[in-house]
Order: structure tokens, then sequence, then C-alpha cells
């Protein structure tokens, strides 16, 4: 590899930075504590049910 050959490491990752950080007005936004309750919720209901059968 040629020395002064650029290898790309933070251009690769620019337009990921760019696509996370731009935000859409008609996305469902979620609050992230919804979803850790959502998952506790089913994952007792998933017990529950298996206690059950």
């Amino acid at each position: 590899m040629d020395k002064g050959q650029n290898t790309g490491g933070l251009m690769s990752s620019a337009g990921l930075v760019r696509y996370f950080d731009s935000e859409d007005d008609k996305a469902i936004r979620i609050d992230p504590k919804t979803i850790i309750v959502f998952g506790l919720l089913l994952g007792v209901v998933i017990q529950v049910l298996s206690f059950i059968s």
C-alpha cells in the first residue's frame, strides 16, 4: 500500500453519521423507556403462559 494513499477510515463512516443525524418529521418516535417496558411486559406474559400450559 502506498504511504500517501488515504485508506478512507473517516470517509467511510461519514455517510452513516450524516444519515443518522437527519430526522424525518413523518417518522414514528418511540421513547426508549417504552421499548424497555414493552419488552419486560412481553417477557412476563410469555413466562405466565409457559406456566399455564
